[in-house]
This record gives structure tokens, C-alpha cells and sequence, in this order.
């Protein structure tokens, strides 16, 4: 069923055109992947989807109690909100609720024998009941600590940008909606956290539409496409490996259409050239349809993107780490680290986010210095360095003036020299926007912009951290094409797994507290071994607890203790003198009618009287087992 309807869309950025009268239905249960090239309209598109941007033309159409929960790019916070606060921001209700209660429970723990404090918790426990706050908090809670973050009652001032990126998806995650959107939820995310939404989302019972450039993600969440693409958009039914099948066939037949189309034209200006009269109406038709198929638009079938930029001759040394060490505000990063780095290395690293592995790369670029130990330098050692953040590119240059400064000219792998302004073509940046300010770029475009300039550097070492951020997944498909031919190191953070299957050839692990460890082999084979730990330490705790009840066993008691034996021959009437008590309450609560206090104090008195109950219930069980194996021995 559908549950938005989106018709003949026109938007435009300046001269570009973003969307040309496009036209899409989403559906219940749909999970949409968004993708195309950066600076085509990804987010733009997302963002009037959720009715924050708005178009020249064109229709959305839902129902009217339709809810959508955003998550943009870079998410807005409120600085003095705590994150449980931050989570609820926006429902005013729940927020003035759950600080009602928070601040109630503190006072009460504070004076627990003040009857006025107990009955005020009381009324705001009933106001949770109420408004269903209770799930609604353990929900918030479940969520924020499966992503890491167990402070709730802590600032989002004092949160990293990393944490504050994972209270942002807890707040997308636990609002309840018909069509959750997502830009780049896995930008900025380590591994696991991205394994675990990977998986949540999985099990997602809404409709979702993403747009990420982690392709592992795609193919496991997904399954429908959509591809913005010169403005049009494409869809294709199944996941991400199923895109691309049906792409290439779409672009093999525009190939086939795009050669009818010039042997059709080819004929008809033949005809023309002859000298045919145009009198008749027939005639007339024909030489429209001439102009109709010369001005006809055409998609042909992209040419690859080509940056084998030749390097500088590499030595024999490169990088000798010998015992680093790195302590941060307290935290120590690197401890006593050797590492010798070889011509032709392809070096992935990974960790949690915080651990140390930027701060490892800025030591290798000579960015900062180590507390402890040397990095010793190869002297034909050139390093070009991707950092997350991008050197703040001049927005009043254009982006061939930009590009200028780097390399007027460069040398391909082959010999080849070629312009600056064909590297642009060959980045996507064809000679229509070439004299673009960079200003008016979207932040992937400047991130591709930034990537060519690293790279016309011709540097013979690549330092890479976290290169697969806002960029598309077709220059980072590319890319991955040029590292495998790349005559040089390549060391790289990142937390893209499809990334550092094809890149890498090796790991090292940052576990926290200053300890790296080694792994050979890419991403995909680490997380096999790590399973296969994961699985031998559950083996050997399952042989372990059998070995105990087998000693156990054997180690049989032959009869009760004397307090043992009191204690058993009257906890039956304990647990049933319990049970009779509960009844009791609740027929004195319902009595008691409007009386606040009298009603505060039975309530007090069952939850104590209930706790007990389920305390002594579990000790009937532990004796009970007792008296079985008594019997049995």
C-alpha cells in the first residue's frame, strides 16, 4: 500500500537542474536506498521529501496524520538538553514528564521516609503509566546504550561528535513514524555500531529511505533503488547487488538507443540534402521529427573515471616506527608501538572512534609529535595526506583556479601528460562547471575536489583517513580502482567494510588503552576470526558450567542444615500468608477511593510486600532443588 505519492518534481539549483519531473510511490515496508553522484540532489531530494526544502513544481501527496522522522547530514542540538532530553526534544510532554519524574525520584532518595515526596512520586508515576512514558523511556535507553552511550543524565555540550551523531540516530530511531528518512547515518560511525544498525534497521517494521555510501549497508538494508541521475530518477526493485545488474543493462540499451538515434538523424538530413520539398504536411512532419531528434537528450553510457596519476619513485624505507607512545587529556592512545611499514604496503587500520587512529596518521604526516619514541622518514618518502576535514577550501576561487595551484599539468601511470582541466573532466567536473566558484559546490563535490588535489600532488605514500565520508559511491568505486595500481603505500583509516576488503591487505587494531594488535588479511577475514573467538569462549564457558554441575553432582548434600530444615517446613505458608496480603491491598486501594495518602501508603506497602513475595519464591526454588537431590541421592 502506498503511503506517499510524489508527482512530476522540479527543482533547480541556479543553472543546474536537480530533479526533471520526476515522479515515485513509497510503500509500506519499503527500504529505499537513494544514490547518484554527489552535487546531484540526494539531499536535497530527502529534505523535500520531509518538507524542509521546497520545489519550482510538482505534488506529495499523503495522509493527513502522516509523520516523518528526519535525520539530516549534520544534525542541530540544544547545548544545556541532557541526552535523554535532547532524545525527546520536540514533545514537550514527554520531556516536562520524564524531568517530573527524574526530579522526583531524586528528592525521594534524598528523604525517603517524607510522605508528601513519596505520594508526589506516586502521581508522576501514574502520569508516566498515563502517557506511556515507561516504554517509550526504556525504549530510548535500550537503543542509546546499544550505541554506546550510557550516560543519559550528561550534556550534549560534553558529548564528542561522534557521540552526538548516536543520540541523533536514537531520536530518529525511537520516534514512532511512517517513513523514516536517514542522510549518511553511517558517516562517522565505528564498525560495530554500523554493524548494529545494519542490523536494526534489518528488522526496521516502517518505511525508510537512506542515503549512505557504505555498500555492504545498502545490500543488507535495502530492498528497492533509487538513482538520481542528470536529473531523472531511476528505480529498480531489489538490493543494492541488484542495481547494479539492472544499471548496467539500462546503460547498455541507451548505448543501443543512443547509436538508433544517430542512424535515424543520419537518414533523415540525407533526405533533407537532397533537396525534398517541404510542401506537403507529410513533409512537414518529417522535417520536425529531424529537429525533434537532434535536440533530443541523451544518456550515454558513462565513461570510467580515470585518475592513474603516476607517483615519485618510492626507496626501500618508508616509515620505522619504533616504541610510540601517545597519551591524550589522560588518555593514553598508543603504547609502545613498533611498526615497520614496506614499499607496496596496504595497511588498514580500525577501531573505536576516540581510540587513537587519526592521531597515528597525524604522527606518520608529521602533524603532531609523539610523547614517546621515532618515526624515522624514508628520504623519497612524499606523503599526500586525505584528512577527515578537508583544508578549508577558498570559496571565491573557482574550481579550476583551485585545482591550477595544485598542478597546471600531471603524468599518468603511462606517461601521458594531460591538463588540469582534464583531471577535472576525469573527476566528474565537466568543463560547463569548471569555472564554478567553489562556494556554490555541495560539501561531496568538495570533498571529490579536495581528493584530485591530494592526488595531483603525485605522492608515492597515501595517507587516508576515513576517505569513504561524503564521497559518492562511484568515485569511491573508482578509487579503490586506482589504489589497486597505485605504485606506493597505502595506509587508511577507515570504517567502510566493502573499503577495506578491496583496498587492504592487513590490519592493525586499536582495542583501547594504548594496545594495537596485528591482524593479516582484510576486514571480512578479522570479523571471521573475531566470530570464531567469539564462539570458542562460549564453547569453553558452556564446558566449563557442565564441568561445574558435574562436580556439583557429585558433591551432593546428604540432608538439610537444621536452618535449612526450619526454613523449609515454613515457607510454604510464608509464600501463601504473602499472597493474601497483595489480595488484601488491592481490595483496601480500591476502597480507599480518593484518599491520596492512604492510597500512597497501600502502594508502598505492595511494592514491598510483592518484592518479598518474589524474593521468597526464589529461595523456595533454591531448597527445593536441594530436597530433590537429597531424595535422589
Amino acid at each position: 500500500m502506498s503511503i506517499l505519492t510524489v508527482e512530476h518534481l522540479l527543482k533547480t539549483y541556479g543553472d543546474k537542474v536537480l530533479f526533471d519531473d520526476i515522479s515515485f510511490t513509497i510503500s509500506e515496508k519499503q527500504k529505499i536506498g537513494l544514490i547518484g553522484v554527489n552535487g546531484t540532489g540526494k539531499s536535497t531530494l530527502l529534505k523535500v521529501i520531509a518538507g524542509l526544502d521546497s520545489v519550482e513544481k510538482g505534488d506529495l501527496m499523503h495522509a493527513n496524520q502522516f509523520h516523518i522522522e528526519y535525520l539530516p547530514q549534520d544534525p542541530q542540538f540544544e547545548e544545556d538538553l541532557t541526552v535523554l532530553e535532547q532524545i525527546y526534544y520536540g514533545n514537550s510532554s514527554m520531556m516536562i514528564t520524564l524531568r517530573e519524574y527524574e526530579l522526583a525520584l531524586m528528592e525521594l532518595e534524598l528523604d525517603s521516609n517524607n510522605e508528601r515526596k513519596q505520594e508526589a512520586l506516586f502521581k508522576k508515576q501514574q502520569k508516566m503509566d498515563q502517557e506511556d512514558a515507561w516504554e517509550a523511556n526504556t525504549t530510548a535507553k535500550t537503543v542509546l546504550t546499544r550505541l554506546g552511550i550510557t550516560n543519559f543524565t550528561q550534556k550534549v555540550k560534553q558529548l564528542s561528535g561522534g557521540q552526538r551523531k548516536k543520540v541523533a540516530i536514537a531520536k530518529a530511531l525511537i520516534q514512532s513514524a511512517d517513513l523514516l528518512i536517514l542522510d549518511e547515518p553511517t558517516n562517522h560511525l565505528d564498525n560495530e555500531t554500523i554493524e548494529w544498525l545494519e542490523g536494526y534497521l534489518s528488522k526496521y517494521q516502517g518505511a525508510l529511505i537512506l542515503v549512505t555510501h557504505d555498500r555492504y549497508f545498502l545490500n543488507r538494508v535495502t530492498n528497492r533503488m533509487f538513482e538520481l541521475d542528470h536529473g531523472k530518477l531511476y528505480a529498480y526493485e531489489g538490493n543494492y547487488e541488484t542495481f547494479l545488474e539492472k544499471k548496467a543493462e539500462r546503460e547498455e540499451q541507451a548505448v543501443i538507443d543512443e547509436s538508433k538515434r544517430k542512424n535515424l538523424l543520419r537518414k533523415e538530413l540525407a533526405w533533407l540534402r537532397r533537396g525534398a520539398k517541404a510542401r506537403t504536411t507529410k513533409q512537414k512532419a518529417r522535417i520536425q521529427r529531424v529537429h525533434e531528434l537532434q535536440n533530443k537528450k541523451t544518456i550515454a553510457k558513462e565513461d570510467p573515471l580515470d585518475i592513474s596519476i603516476g607517483s615519485n619513485r618510492l626507496g626501500k624505507k618508508v616509515f620505522e616506527i619504533e616504541e610510540l607512545s601517545k597519551t591524550i587529556e589522560d588518555k593514553k592512545l598508543i603504547d609502545h608501538f613498533n611498526y615497520l611499514v614496506v614499499p607496496d604496503e596496504r595497511l588498514g587500520i580500525i577501531g573505536p572512534n576516540g581510540s587513537g587512529k587519526s592521531t597515528l596518521l597525524n604522527m606518520l604526516a608529521g602533524k603532531i609529535k609523539p610523547d614517546a619514541g621515532t618515526i624515522e622518514v624514508g628520504e623519497t618518502v612524499k606523503v599526500g595526506y586525505y584528512t577527515q576535514n578537508n583544508e578549508e577550501l577558498d570559496g571565491d576561487l573557482r574550481v579550476v583556479e583551485y585545482i591550477k595551484q595544485k598542478a597546471e599539468i600531471v603524468k599518468t601511470a603511462d606517461g601521458t601528460t594531460i591538463t588540469a582541466e582534464q583531471m577535472l573532466e576525469r573527476f566528474l567536473f565537466p568543463r560547463s562547471i569548471q569555472w564554478t566558484y567553489i562556494r556554490k559546490l555541495s560539501g561531496g563535490e568538495r570533498r571529490r575536489l579536495y581528493l584530485l588535489s591530494i592526488l595531483m600532488s603525485e605522492p608515492n605514500v597515501l595517507l587516508l583517513d576515513e576517505p569513504t565520508n561524503d564521497l559518492d559511491i562511484q568515485t569511491l568505486t573508482i578509487l579503490e580502482d586506482y589504489l589497486e595500481v597505485f605504485n606506493g603505500v597505502v595506509i587508511s583509516v577507515s570504517h567502510d567494510r566493502y573499503f577495506l576488503d578491496r583496498v587492504v591487505d592487513h590490519l592493525i587494531c586499536f582495542e583501547g588503552n594504548g594496545v594495537i594488535t596485528r591482524f593479516q588479511g582484510n576486514y571480512t577475514e578479522y570479523m571471521e576470526m573475531k566470530s570464531a573467538e567469539k564462539e570458542k569462549q562460549t564453547l569453553e564457558k558452556q564446558i566449563a558450567g557442565d564441568d561445574i554441575k558435574e562436580t556439583q553432582k557429585k558433591e551432593r548434600r546428604k540432608k538439610l542444615s537444621y536452618k535449612e530444615q526450619i526454613e523449609w517446613d515454613e515457607i510454604e505458608d510464608k509464600i501463601a500468608a504473602l499472597e493474601q496480603r497483595i489480595s488484601e491491598i488491592e481490595k483496601e486501594i480500591v476502597e480507599a477511593g480518593s484518599d491520596s495518602e492512604k492510597v500512597s501508603e497501600l502502594y508502598e506497602e505492595q511494592q514491598k510486600t510483592e518484592q518479598l513475595l518474589e524474593k521468597t519464591m526464589l529461595r523456595w526454588e533454591e531448597l527445593s532443588l536441594i530436597v530433590e537431590e537429597i531424595e535422589q541421592a
